[in-house]
């Protein structure tokens, strides 16, 4: 239940929700609930270190929960990136937390819920992102969630004598505490939402996917991230590289044992080669055979997932964060034709793409034309197949965030959107990466997207069909183009070999991917990738 208790330091009224695990104070902020950093695991270290989460322990009396509890362990953006994007670190072993911003806390509302799973290539970032403030939503009459999970190796590492995925593992987690206790809060938890930006969206794809969370939401968001699983060997050879460095053996014993700060700093420096774009060693969700039983995109364009309404898209110039921060979109323009071929290397095609790519584009830069190249190999076909998959019962809504960055060289880059979608654009945070003067009509309108479909399960467009239609937010009023990407998604259809057919993954298994043989250019191995700059170790983007 819920009550409303009197601060006898302050003497205002504060909310107190009684969860499965004991008591939680929230505060009142401009009339809306909030609670912060209430844990839904037992911290994830000493013996429960590489281990599954476990429930928290109960506690007596009421917690405070008026402020963001601790964040998971996660190397410093470089330099180049903290200017862009904020990564707020809150020291504690309690990281396995979640916050509620609630309209009306009580079990009598039944209000729709969204559950908010954070981007950062799954080795960065947090629910403390002030961009990801969840007071407009609640506002709106949504109660929403956004919770901490496992990053990097202690969340995605691969080891022989530790289970995989513990950072997925959490999510899951993280969502039945959603299930179990969000009624408590205001909630319906047969009307639950999960969005998620880039890793997070990716994640959402892998439990859209698992058995193991059929019935833990019934619409999810995915904004720039597609259902993937990375391979086994090369989440491997990431926890070995760290193991040579570190001087200890590739195993989970090992490993915690080693100090937190030194994991850190090995990690970062291991993956410091690492970009969507460019590719390179990186960790990832893995097929497990429990959790991940099967490769999520097979899964979902076998039919997985029947029952759960989607609400997919990207940005135009996802490339832009990837390549713009320190130097490598003159650099790969520089490159030319090396550049080229490290794009064809990359996505595994032939010249016949590039061709396709600078007649669609004649103007374009080699770095524009490598950019779009990848993204839409990444991402945007795996997204267009998701979407076609869908049953006729159970549609999907595509949309394209296409507002150009105030920043120089941003233009509509990977992760602008954030501000937007949760309507903070004011927020110092957002304008690091938009830039002064956002324009708050483009937040309302999209803000109020996103809200639409989380509570009637239509967003305010034509469901996605055999014309394509995708939402184009963007300056002046969004509107409804009809295949956008079209021409650009054909040139991969016919590379496949199978015009038409599902393209799945580009990490998909070598058995379960179509593809033709390599006829690339030579490359010398220094001049491909682009070696980017090594402040503050990392490559790994949101």
């Amino acid at each position: 239940m819920a009550v409303d208790a009197v601060d006898s330091a302050s003497g205002t009224h504060d909310p107190v929700v009684t969860t499965p695990y004991g008591a939680v104070r929230g505060r009142y902020e401009d009339g809306i609930a909030v609670f912060r950093g209430i844990p839904y695991a037992a911290p994830p270290f000493g013996a429960r270190r590489f281990r599954p989460p476990v429930p928290p322990e109960p506690w007596d009396g009421v917690r405070d929960a008026g402020e963001f509890g601790p964040t998971t362990p996660k190397p410093p953006y470089s330099e180049a990136f903290a200017r862009l994007l904020a990564d707020p670190v809150v020291p504690g072993d309690d990281c396995l937390n979640l916050n509620v911003w609630t309209p009306e806390p009580g079990p009598g509302a039944r209000l729709p819920v969204m559950v908010w799973i954070h981007g950062g290539a799954l080795t960065r970032g947090s629910s403390a992102v002030p961009v990801y403030d969840g007071q407009a939503f609640a506002r709106h009459g949504v109660v929403l969630v956004s919770i901490n999970y496992r990053l990097g190796v202690e969340g995605y590492g691969l080891f022989p004598d530790a289970p995989p995925n513990a950072g997925l593992r959490d999510q899951l987690a993280a969502l039945e505490w959603v299930r179990e206790s969000i009624a408590r809060f205001g909630g319906d938890p047969d009307r639950v939402t999960v969005f998620g930006e880039s890793a997070g969206a990716i994640s959402i794809g892998a439990l859209l996917a698992s058995p193991r969370a059929q019935g833990l939401f019934r619409r999810a968001v995915l904004q720039s991230g597609p259902p993937e699983a990375s391979e086994r060997d090369k989440v491997r050879r990431m926890v070995r590289r760290m193991a040579t460095r570190l001087r200890v053996p590739a195993t989970a014993r090992a490993f915690a044992a080693v100090d937190r700060a030194l994991l850190l700093r090995t990690q970062a420096d291991v993956a410091r080669l690492g970009s969507p774009v460019l590719g390179g060693p990186a960790f990832g969700i893995v097929v497990d055979g429990d959790l991940v039983p099967r490769h999520p995109m097979e899964a979902l364009l076998a039919g997985g997932a029947p029952d759960v309404e989607l609400l997919l898209g990207w940005t135009s110039e996802e490339y832009r964060l990837w390549l713009a921060p320190g130097g490598l979109l003159e650099r790969v323009d520089r490159l030319g034709p090396v550049a080229l071929a490290g794009a064809m290397a990359r996505c595994r095609c032939g010249h016949e793409v590039p061709r396709g790519y600078r007649a669609i584009h004649p103007g374009a830069g080699t770095a524009d034309l490598v950019g779009q190249m990848v993204t839409d190999h990444l991402l945007r076909v795996p997204l267009h197949r998701l979407a076609d998959a869908r049953p006729p019962r159970t549609p999907a809504y595509v949309y394209e965030f296409a507002w150009p960055s105030n920043v120089p060289g941003l233009g509509a880059c990977h992760a602008l959107e954030l501000g937007f979608v949760f309507d903070t654009v004011e927020v110092p945070q957002a304008a690091q990466l938009a830039g002064p003067g956002a324009p708050q009509e483009l937040a309302d309108a999209m803000h109020s997207a996103w809200v639409r479909f989380a509570v009637e399960g239509d967003p305010g467009w034509q469901a996605w069909d055999a014309s394509h239609p995708v939402r184009i937010f963007g300056a002046g009023a969004p509107h409804t183009v009809l295949g956008p990407r079209d021409r650009e998604l054909a040139l991969w259809d016919a590379e496949s070999g199978r015009p038409g057919a599902p393209l799945s993954s580009p990490e998909s298994t070598p058995s379960t991917r179509p593809r033709r043989p390599r006829r690339v250019m030579a490359v010398r191995p220094s001049s491909w990738p682009p070696r980017p700059p090594r402040a503050g170790g990392g490559r790994s983007l949101p």
